[in-house]
C-alpha cells in the first residue's frame, strides 16, 4: 500500500471518531436541557393535577396511575 492511502484511512478513522464523540456530547447536552425544561411526572405533580381537576387523590389511585404511566413509557 502506498503512503497516501494509509493517510486517507487514518484521517477517515480520526474524523469518524471525532464525529461520534461530538455527536454524543451534543445529544447529551440536548437531553439534559430537555429534561430540565420538561421534567418527568412524579407523584407530587400527579397529586396536584388531580386536585386541580376536582378529584381527591388517594395514595392507591396515585400509585395505580404512576404504574400505568410507567408501563406506557416502557412500551
Amino acid at each position: 500500500m502506498s503512503l497516501g492511502i494509509v493517510w486517507v484511512i487514518v484521517i477517515a478513522v480520526v474524523t469518524l471518531l471525532a464525529g461520534v464523540a461530538l455527536g454524543f456530547f451534543i445529544a447529551r447536552k440536548y437531553m439534559m436541557n430537555y429534561l430540565k425544561k420538561n421534567p418527568p411526572i412524579n407523584e407530587q405533580m400527579l397529586r396536584t393535577l388531580m386536585m386541580q381537576m376536582g378529584q381527591k387523590p388517594s395514595q392507591k389511585k396515585i400509585n395505580q396511575m404512576m404504574r400505568a404511566m410507567n408501563n406506557q413509557q416502557q412500551k
